[in-house]
């Protein structure tokens, strides 16, 4: 019988490669539909369902949380911004905003502390940071700057509020937070009518500052509420009757004033 001949050194690796990429090929296919659908879990859907909790008036989701929280929030800088305008404005159409917003946000507060406390929501007390700096700058400014500066913030402020309250009440299940947007939806389109009538909003300006940047949360949302039991149908919302804002818009500027010094 013949001897076998002897295994040689590249024989033996080359056969324990093959071993090795047939094992590591099988973890492969195991693994790789373990981890191409693990991440795929965290949809829309699920995300939505895992912040929201259940109440009397529907669902509650964080968006309908964070939307609740930024009515509050406008309302505590954009009504002293809008006394100050009605005592520094230098024209009639800065004034009637000045009016508009205090009007407006008197209306505003009054509803979502009415429902904040329906859902058990905690609001806050105070602008944020962003919001005091906007109402320092207004503090300092004189004559046309501040009729100027009055104009654009506030615009840049309704514009980018606008759009959470549409995302809001195209997508909310909770039937308080839907007349709440109602509300907003009709008192932010006037706020920014009769800022835009000043005729000082800069549409150039706000445009790249809309483009530029997304909206970031005001503020933390508030925690949700505690437990309650999941209802079988909603409760329709039935309002806190309250007086409704009434008040016509002064007409729009052609032209914005000129400015200092031209």
């Amino acid at each position: 019988m013949r001897p076998r001949p002897p295994v040689t050194g590249r024989g033996l690796f080359s056969g324990t490669g093959l071993i090795i990429a047939g094992l590591t090929a099988t973890l492969i296919a195991l693994v790789f539909p373990i981890w191409s659908y693990a991440d795929r879990s965290g949809t829309g859907v699920d995300v939505l369902n895992a912040q929201s909790v259940p109440t009397r008036y529907g669902p509650l989701s964080a968006l309908d949380r964070e939307f609740v929280t930024k009515v509050r929030l406008a309302g505590l800088w954009e009504l002293p911004a809008g006394q100050q305008a009605q005592r520094k404005g230098t024209t009639r159409a800065v004034r009637t905003a000045g009016e508009h917003l205090v009007e407006g946000h008197t209306f505003l507060d009054a509803r979502v502390r009415d429902v904040a406390s329906r859902l058990g929501l905690a609001l806050p007390d105070e602008p944020n940071e962003q919001q005091r700096g906007w109402l320092t700058e207004l503090d300092a400014a004189r004559g046309t700057d501040y009729d100027r500066r009055f104009a654009n913030i506030l615009r840049l402020a309704h514009g980018r509020v606008f759009s959470v309250v549409a995302q809001v009440r195209a997508g909310t299940r909770n039937s308080l937070v839907r007349a709440l947007a109602d509300d907003a939806n009709t008192t932010v389109l006037d706020h920014i009518k009769v800022l835009e009538a000043t005729g000082y909003v800069d549409f150039d300006a706000l445009a790249r500052d809309m483009a530029a940047t997304s909206t970031p949360p005001i503020t933390r949302s508030p925690a949700p509420p505690g437990p309650t039991a999941d209802p079988v149908r909603a409760v329709p919302a039935t309002p806190t009757p309250l007086p409704s804002p009434s008040y016509s818009l002064p007409p729009a500027a052609s032209s914005p004033p000129p400015r200092d010094g031209s």
